[in-house]
């Protein structure tokens, strides 16, 4: 007889918020800086309430200025902290682009292996909520470009809750992309959850005749899609990327060998994306497999609009997946 697993009913932002207070429980070397992390609980209430319990010095509000506060960041890093730097969202770190990439990503490579960065940052991504161009845009492919980081995009409660353990415990820079629209998601979490395991794509849904890829705050709708297309008659495969920097292209081609068509989905611009990347592994290693060739379904190549019937407009939706692989599978059923 198995043991029944106790779950808990909680939110992924207070999968995150767990996540952290863990951390800080567990190794005193831990601390949060960011805007309005302290005194506000967090633009997106991620850190409420942890002020309280850990005092100023560990619940650090920082100025409005990201290029200073990763920058603090990274030299809490090199002398022995394990910081977490949290930056607003996603359209804001390009403030800090230089202390990322120029400095967190190079450093180990520049000392000749002298000094590692283990340095966390996390930040909201993603459209869906009416905020407009400014704090709407999916940026995480531009980040997976860049070698001496490690991009993880945390899509379940599961991952939410244990992403964050796994990458303060990696010697290297690690950005964390939670999707703002994911906050609310409401679901059943084990009690014991912990850390996870952030170097492979996960099988969400088991299908053999179409593998639909996906992330973050897609794959939510790309499970919808599944749903419909099952009660059409058609298997779809659902591959949650999970970690976009190192790609599991081994677990991308698998399910491409077992399904012979592909649909990428990913909420960043189709020009030069994650998606664009992915096509290319597939077109590499998997070419003779290909029943039809890849598809990608991205957001439209505009600014994030404000209005949410043109913002819904603009971003992969589960309609466009449902129609993409209808027309695949059908024409070559």
């Amino acid at each position: 007889m198995t043991a029944e697993v106790k779950t808990i009913r909680t939110t992924y932002r207070e999968a995150v918020r767990a996540a952290i207070r863990e951390a800080m429980q567990y190794d005193t070397r831990v601390f949060l800086m960011g805007e309005d992390v302290g005194r506000y609980g967090g633009c997106f209430a991620v850190s409420k309430g942890l002020l309280e319990e850990f005092g100023p010095d560990r619940i650090r509000d920082t100025p409005l200025s990201e290029s200073a506060f990763v920058g603090a960041g990274i030299g809490a890093a090199l002398g022995g902290m394990r910081p977490i730097v949290e930056i607003m969202t996603v359209n804001f770190s390009l403030l800090a682009l230089d202390q990322i990439v120029n400095n967190a990503a190079t450093i180990l490579h520049m000392s000749g292996g002298q000094f590692n960065i283990p340095l966390v940052i996390r930040m909201t991504t993603g459209a869906g909520r009416q905020l407009a161009a400014q704090h709407s845009h999916s940026l995480e492919g531009w980040y997976a470009h860049i070698p001496g980081i490690k991009v993880l995009t945390p899509a379940t409660l599961e991952d939410a809750r244990g992403m964050l353990w796994t990458a303060l415990q990696d010697p290297d820079p690690v950005l964390i992309f939670e999707h703002g629209g994911l906050y609310n998601m409401e679901g059943d979490l084990a009690a014991d959850a912990g850390a996870v395991e952030i170097a492979h794509a996960a099988v969400r849904r088991a299908g053999t005749d179409v593998s639909l890829i996906t992330y973050g705050g897609s794959l939510g709708k790309t499970l919808q899609a599944a749903e419909e297309l099952a009660g059409k008659g058609i298997s779809a495969e659902v591959i949650d990327l999970r970690t976009l920097r190192p790609l599991d292209t081994a677990a991308i081609i698998d399910s491409v060998t077992r399904t012979h068509r592909a649909i990428i989905i990913d909420e960043g611009w189709r020009t030069g994306s994650i998606a664009a990347e992915i096509s290319a592994c597939i077109m590499e290693q998997a070419f003779y497999e290909l029943d039809v060739p890849v598809a990608r379904i991205c957001s439209a190549e505009v600014p994030m609009p404000y209005p949410k019937h043109l913002e819904d407009a603009a971003l992969p939706q589960p309609a466009v997946i449902v129609e993409t692989a209808c027309r695949m599978v059908g024409s070559h059923g």
